[in-house]
């Protein structure tokens, strides 16, 4: 989803309390990969695999020069001779260490195997947080979480999206020549609009 359509959908939700619930979450998930220089691990349960919100941060890390927002994404089935960024499974989880951080995307319970992993990585130190359907379980092993019920005025997709774009925008200004979302709108419109070179 482009920024265009991100600041449209935040238009219609303006006043719920979506927006701020999504801002305060995408600000835990960069404060907890920032300062560490990455180490986000992104995993969903058995049912449902979270590749568009890992396709949606891997963008929002090359916009924002935030690399350390780009993720793992960690399977319950790989497949042999997948490429290297489709080949973490779920062992990646148990190898999990302090100082990094695990977000779990579950619209549904997650199987007992995917809690254990998760509850033992918690244990040794990674920063856990969910995206979750509003299971109990889950949300009581993450240090922070956000829930997204089935029959609410959102769906889990929307959510992703609205995370996913606040995690790489508006932060102030950091060291090592990060631009903040508004500079990369205009930088963007500067491109879009300059004259093509001249050729000679």
């Amino acid at each position: 989803m482009d920024a265009v359509r991100v600041a449209l959908l935040r238009e219609v939700l303006d006043g719920t309390e979506w927006l701020p619930a999504t801002r305060r979450f995408a600000g835990a998930l960069r404060s907890s990969v920032v300062p560490q220089g990455g180490g986000l691990l992104l995993v969903g349960t058995e049912a449902y695999e979270p590749w568009h919100l890992a396709a949606h941060l891997v963008d929002e890390a090359a916009w924002s020069g935030l690399a350390e927002l780009s993720p793992t994404l960690v399977r319950h089935r790989v497949r042999p001779g997948e490429p290297a960024h489709l080949s973490a499974g779920l062992g990646r989880i148990e190898a999990a260490a302090r100082g990094e951080t695990l977000l779990v995307v579950a619209p549904e319970r997650p199987g007992a195997g995917l809690l254990e992993r998760v509850h033992d990585a918690r244990r040794a130190g990674v920063t856990v947080l969910s995206l979750d359907g509003g299971d109990r379980e889950i949300r009581g092993l993450a240090h922070e979480g956000l829930s997204v019920p089935g029959d609410g005025e959102v769906d889990l997709d929307t959510v992703q999206h609205l995370v996913s774009a606040a995690a790489g925008e508006n932060s102030l200004p950091v060291p090592r020549g990060r631009r903040r979302f508004r500079d990369r709108l205009a930088r963007l419109a500067d491109q879009l609009t300059a004259p093509p070179p001249a050729r000679w």
